[in-house]
């Protein structure tokens, strides 16, 4: 489990704990247990080796290399939009993906969710005839 702080939330009124993703977790572990997480323990690094990189300049760098690579609607959020998106499509359960996300509300989720033609043609699909 992994905790963001407060004053990273959108509405900066708590903590959140957030789930994982179990290859993510042994990546962090191996980074945890090197020598240098002792000595420079942010993952992203900011201007210069110092503190953590500002999400400004992460944006920046994600949509500079998205142009040079003529990469289109992409975005730090996007990122989010998609594994909301893909959970939805697997059929996970929107209270699991509600909770996974930390919307307060169902509604405010499914502002979130994309709906694919796999989706819709799956729904077709269960209609017996």
């Amino acid at each position: 489990m992994q905790v963001i702080r407060s004053y990273n939330t959108k509405g900066k009124a708590e903590t959140r704990e957030i789930q994982v993703h179990p290859q993510l977790k042994e990546y962090l572990a191996e980074h945890h247990k090197s020598d240098r997480w002792h000595t420079r323990p942010h993952l992203f690094l900011g201007r210069h080796g110092r503190g953590h990189i500002n999400k400004t300049s992460a944006d920046k760098i994600l949509r500079d290399t998205c142009r040079k690579l003529e990469l289109e609607g992409i975005s730090t959020h996007s990122f989010r939009r998609t594994a909301l998106t893909r959970m939805s499509d697997a059929g996970v359960p929107l209270r699991h993906i509600q909770a996974i996300s930390g919307h307060k509300t169902l509604a405010a989720l499914e502002r979130y969710l994309g709906v694919t033609e796999r989706q819709k043609e799956s729904a077709i699909a269960t209609l017996d005839f």
